[in-house]
């Protein structure tokens, strides 16, 4: 976009519509910073596999209360057409960032004004939570304001339909529609108070039970299982020391500094559980106290970070990948265990997940569903099969969803999940980390490792486009010596065969993400984020696992693998 249309972009932005400080905000770009103007007015702000996430501050590009405002009318727009002569309703949580109440009210406001009912939750709460509350509600849409595990200066807003799950095709589509056909002028902020009613302990107080219900397996020995509990300044402080103290857990450690939801997240230098570093200080209290598991949730608590004790006694991080294998078959275990399992029942997973999810499946004897990557899909399914049971599924980005009375990707049960797994193994002289062993001695030996590159701004997103461009025309033949010999393209829903040169279309939505797949059983994905400045590559290999004594030496083959694959990839 040229400097002369970011101008008149940003020019709009000076009118009486905006208040006096947005329009003194917009002058100075004008006046003084045109590099920061043009990444302020090159774009629309645009919805994401996790909704609409950016930075806060005035302008298109940015999460403000005008950009929220807009998506907010469009929505109240949307929801009339779809539900005509109902009285509609919606429910909005929001999280620990800075003006996340704030723009919370500012969308209560806009809804209200447009004749819905809102339930507004009077403080932070977790994602989940506002997935349930939609349905306990009766609800027709919900929205969480939540930027989830991104910087301090991130913040966000997810759009949940009436089933509960984000919103997924045709509605989102639909909505961006009728957002692009509104003017800033045509938002409605006068709001109905009267319309406003703010929720807490009741809806707690149903999530708790549900929870407890849904993940409690009555696992023994609770009081010498020993855990410690960080929410890494977010929202999972406000229900899941109760939920694990209403499944029987009493040797529960919080670790104070780190317990006050704060949005600056002064601990952490990211306030995501999938880094080793978001846990350390944890880590260094489960070791103070011999503690047997550590978990750590994201400030909207959607997502769990799961330590434990290897083989040699050292606290361990686990990825998303192996916590869903273990939770995943934990389940299946106890179905089978009832006779619950008919045929009528799937776990679900995700394309860039791993593929022991499938052997997992075949094992058990129940359908494995795949998606594309984000929870929304997950949950679709639970919509697109009602004569079906859902036991149970996540992804490898630390998120898991434990039957279907949340619908996204749910910490707080996931965390009582995994504590009773660790429980029940330790009250039967095993561990949570004997346990994953075991699966692999079954299943055999599946390693993945994540990559991502950021890459900010308008030249960022012009790399990571050629970046996926020169994947698909001068495609790898192959990788780590071993042939390629399949190739998946979900932008245009085609795999191709390289050695029968054959193309055949795939069921599935399309989407910005291209899998290699080689003779020896590698897997490498590559995909752009929907919701931060990444490109981020996916890799899966496998191997033998003869014996438990011999798990560090062959993970450790398998780690060298991928990082020669790695060296194979145009990363640059």
């Amino acid at each position: 976009m040229e400097i002369e249309e970011i101008i008149k972009n940003a020019s709009a932005w000076l009118a009486d519509t905006f208040d006096p400080q947005t329009r003194e905000e917009v002058q100075l770009l004008i006046d003084k910073d045109p590099d920061e103007l043009r990444e302020r007015f090159y774009k629309n702000l645009e919805f994401g596999t996790g909704g609409m996430r950016g930075t806060m501050g005035a302008g298109t590009n940015k999460i403000n209360k005008y950009t929220l405002g807009k998506n907010t009318q469009g929505i109240s727009n949307y929801l009339k057409q779809q539900f005509p002569g109902e009285q509609l309703k919606v429910a909005i949580a929001y999280d620990c960032r800075h003006n996340s109440d704030t723009l919370a009210k500012v969308v209560a406001d806009v809804f209200s004004a447009n004749g819905i009912k809102v339930y507004l939750f009077s403080d932070l709460r977790p994602t989940p939570e506002l997935s349930f509350a939609l349905k306990y509600l009766n609800c027709h849409c919900g929205i969480v304001l939540t930027a989830s595990h991104n910087p301090p200066e991130y913040n966000g807003y997810k759009v949940y339909w009436q089933d509960g799950g984000q919103i997924v095709p045709p509605h989102d589509h639909q909505i961006i529609q009728e957002i692009e056909k509104l003017s800033f002028a045509d938002i409605n902020f006068k709001s109905n108070e009267d319309l406003i009613q703010y929720i807490d302990k009741e809806i707690d107080e149903a999530f708790i039970n549900a929870s407890v219900a849904n993940a409690g397996f009555g696992a023994k020995n609770k009081d010498d299982f020993s855990i410690v509990f960080t929410s890494l300044h977010g929202t999972s402080i406000t229900l899941l020391p109760e939920v694990l103290k209403r499944a029987g857990y009493k040797n529960v450690h919080i670790v104070e500094s780190q317990a006050k939801p704060d949005g600056d997240f002064p601990t952490v230098a990211s306030p995501n559980p999938e880094e080793p570093e978001a846990l350390a200080l944890a880590i260094t209290l489960a070791d103070e106290l011999n503690a047997d598991m550590v978990i750590g949730t994201d400030p909207d608590g959607d997502r769990l970070g799961i330590a434990v004790r290897d083989n040699n006694g050292k606290m361990t991080l686990l990825n998303g990948n192996q916590t869903m294998i273990l939770m995943t078959r934990f389940l299946l275990e106890n179905w089978k265990k009832d006779g619950k399992i008919n045929g009528n029942q799937y776990i679900a997973s995700t394309i860039v997940s791993t593929p022991m999810m499938k052997v997992l499946a075949e094992n058990y004897q129940v359908k494995y569903r795949e998606a594309l990557t984000g929870f929304k899909w997950i949950a679709k399914m639970i919509v697109d099969y009602p004569n079906q049971q859902f036991i149970g599924g996540g992804e490898e980005s630390f998120g898991f969803m434990v039957g279907d009375f949340v619908r996204d990707k749910d910490a707080i049960t996931a965390a009582l999940l995994a504590c009773e797994i660790a429980a029940s193994a330790k009250s039967n002289g095993s561990s949570f980390y004997k346990d994953l062993i075991e699966c692999y001695l079954e299943m055999g030996l599946y390693y993945e490792k994540l990559i991502s590159l950021t890459k900010k701004g308008i030249s960022g997103a012009d790399q990571i486009k050629q970046m996926m461009i020169q994947l698909r025309e001068n495609p790898l033949k192959s990788l780590d010596g071993s042939r390629v010999i399949r190739i998946e393209d979900y932008a245009n829903s085609t795999r191709l065969n390289v050695e029968t040169s054959t193309t055949e279309i795939m069921d599935i939505p399309k989407s910005n993400v291209l899998i290699y797949y080689t003779e020896d059983g590698s897997k490498i994905a590559a995909r752009p984020s929907g919701t931060e400045p990444k490109i981020k590559f996916y890799f899966s290999v496998k191997g033998q696992l003869e014996n438990a004594e011999n798990y560090d030496q062959a993970i450790g083959a398998l780690n060298q693998k991928i990082d020669r694959i790695i060296k194979d990839l145009p990363l640059d």
